[in-house]
């Protein structure tokens, strides 16, 4: 056997090692890998090892996992005429690999680009007290429309949210002030609901002495009971006419009786 076949055996065979490691593919458990045959869909296979056929297949890898894409801040104008800056995180994942590829270019710029104009749009029709208050609410309905915009590429969102609501340094100092006074407002309802409890509390007393006068008299004596425990030089004491009222009428019953055994 001469140098030349020698040669050639040698060629075929690496040309033949070659062709096999380009026809072997291997995809990871969280990716697909979309085939195209000359051109044509062939669909989506994987995970694990296949092969393909060398200079007629292609493949393109999809990644299934969810990615995590901030959106750029975006000014708007709220539906009460204010201007904002908003910033978001959207969490989507690739549920069909075939459309992700066929229907759209750059499926992960596409879906940045719509989330951005969403953003805008969302902002544009809500009013402030709902962005700073309401989120929940602006949040799903963020996902939502998103997710029907993406949902041909083979895309589900399943998570928007809203993450910094810039506003100018006026609405601000305003928000401060409207804050303020209601929290004077609260205040000053329950010092009145207080005083209000306290005066029905004290109508009830006055009732309940009025229907028992002696309990006047306890009240007195109570009072002078708790006075007498501190450390005070003199006590002015009121002294209800009820109580001499007794020593008056045995002094005028003692200033009688003489009279009547004269007589």
């Amino acid at each position: 056997m001469n140098s030349g076949v020698i040669i050639a055996i040698v060629i075929a065979a690496v040309v033949l090692i070659w062709l096999a490691m380009m026809a072997i593919r291997i995809v990871k458990e969280y990716e697909r890998g979309v085939i195209f045959r000359l051109g044509r869909l062939v669909g989506a296979r994987g995970p694990g090892l296949f092969l393909i056929i060398p200079f007629v297949d292609s493949m393109v890898k999809v990644d299934l996992r969810v990615i995590t894409m901030d959106v750029p801040s975006q000014e708007a104008i709220t539906r009460d005429n204010i201007t904002v800056k908003v910033n978001a995180v959207i969490y989507f994942r690739v549920m069909d690999p075939e459309n992700a590829i066929v229907r759209v270019a750059d499926f992960i710029r596409a879906t940045s680009l719509i989330s951005q104009t969403t953003l805008r749009s969302v902002v544009g029709q809500s009013e402030l007290d709902e962005l700073l208050s309401r989120r929940e609410q602006v949040n799903q309905k963020l996902q939502e429309i998103i997710d029907e915009e993406t949902e041909p590429w083979g895309i589900k969102v399943s998570t928007v949210e809203l993450r910094d609501v810039e506003i100018p340094d006026t609405m601000q100092r305003a928000i401060a002030r409207q804050a303020e006074a209601e929290r004077e407002r609260r205040a000053k309802v329950i010092h009145a609901e207080g005083e209000f409890q306290a005066a029905e509390r004290l109508a009830e007393a006055g009732r309940v002495l009025s229907k028992h006068p002696t309990s006047i008299q306890l009240r007195y004596l109570s009072t002078l009971s708790e006075m007498a425990t501190e450390r005070t030089s003199t006590i002015v004491f009121p002294l209800p006419i009820d109580l001499l009222s007794g020593l008056f009428n045995l002094r005028a019953g003692g200033a009688s009786t003489p009279s009547e055994g004269d007589s």
